[in-house]
């Protein structure tokens, strides 16, 4: 690339904790007037890249995400899709992994990266780690190597976002992807796995923004209430389970338990099988207490993170398809959120 060869970057601040910065007089934490960045951050006008900048308003704290500002998201990267040549989107962490879920089924037949990130510690901090995750997202987005996908970057890694979860809120490497792996690793180069990034393609950007909020996920627990699990089936509009069980795809072999999911899929709600685990993949005829959930209707989720389920249900029951259609669909890969068998 020469040095005229400049890409174009549309950073979006969403909020999140990389945007704050100490205001000396309160002492309080304020959002970061990314106007200056580049006194902030000067590395950034070495890399060959052109910045642009729009910020939320109001500013959200990831907690508070909803699918309505996934949608609001996907739309921005839309209006502005032929202007640029890759978006980054700064996040708070504690959603990030349910809003790359999200958006990887939402921008279908992406050619463009668009990439999350944050910080553990604000960007004003000594030791913030904001300052290199927003620095190693700018110069994987202003390179010529293409990723066209969602992806999450963070402390050095770039991961595929629908297979990214987050495990610790102690330590910079905040996010982890047991089942598939990094697409790059910043080191003294960054390092591309080429063989794990999809391949680009011509077609057109097309924005999907259904979704349906009639999910619940169950997290199995020895000794959890069945009568608990069935206040949840029985809720007004119900449509779609995600079923947290143990190891690869097994619950208690109890009858009140299959009985209440038998009830619940024979009114048509969509109950999909994850694991607790981080890595691993749901195997339900391995074990006994696996086949009487699948000999009552459960679907598997194969090796799909909670944060990739949740919302892929979300995604396809929001298009109003039928529940036999959607418990089909759900098994196969939208944007490479499970591995093929």
């Amino acid at each position: 690339m020469s040095k005229t060869d400049k890409k174009n970057i549309l950073v979006i601040y969403t909020g999140g904790t990389i945007g704050m910065i100490h205001d000396e007089e309160s002492g309080t934490l304020k959002p970061f007037n990314f106007g200056r960045l580049s006194a902030v951050v000067p590395e950034l006008k070495k890399l060959p890249c052109r910045i642009d900048f729009h910020s939320f308003d109001p500013l959200i704290d990831s907690s508070d995400m909803q699918p309505s500002l996934w949608t609001k998201m996907a739309r921005q990267i839309e209006v502005n899709y032929h202007k640029y040549d890759a978006f980054i989107i700064l996040h708070g962490t504690d959603t990030m992994a349910y809003t790359a879920s999200a958006l990887s089924y939402m921008l279908q037949n992406l050619n463009k990266p668009v990439i999350l990130t944050g910080s553990q510690l604000p960007i004003g901090e000594i030791r913030t780690d904001a300052r290199t995750n927003l620095i190693t997202a700018v110069e994987i987005a202003s390179s010529n190597v293409v990723i066209p996908e969602v992806c999450i970057c963070f402390d050095n890694k770039l991961f595929r976002g629908n297979r990214t979860e987050k495990y610790t809120s102690l330590h910079f490497d905040a996010f982890q992807s047991i089942n598939y792996p990094p697409l790059a690793e910043a080191g003294t180069e960054i390092i591309y796995n080429h063989e794990y990034i999809r391949e680009v393609n011509n077609n057109t950007l097309k924005v999907v923004s259904h979704f349906c909020e009639e999910v619940f996920v169950i997290k199995l627990f020895p000794g959890l209430s069945m009568a608990a699990i069935k206040c949840v089936v029985e809720l007004p509009g119900i449509k779609g389970i995600i079923l947290e069980t143990y190891g690869s795809g097994n619950a208690p072999k109890d009858l009140r338990l299959l009985n209440i999911l038998k009830e619940a899929i024979k009114k048509d709600i969509v109950v999909v099988n994850v694991s607790q685990c981080s890595g691993g993949v749901v195997q339900m005829e391995k074990y006994e207490n696996g086949m009487v959930l699948k000999q009552a209707g459960v679907v598997s989720g194969k090796d799909m993170t909670t944060e990739a389920a949740t919302t892929k249900l979300m995604f396809l029951l929001g298009s109003e398809a039928p529940a036999a259609e959607v418990k089909v669909s759900v098994q196969y890969s939208i944007a490479g959120e499970l591995s093929s068998e």
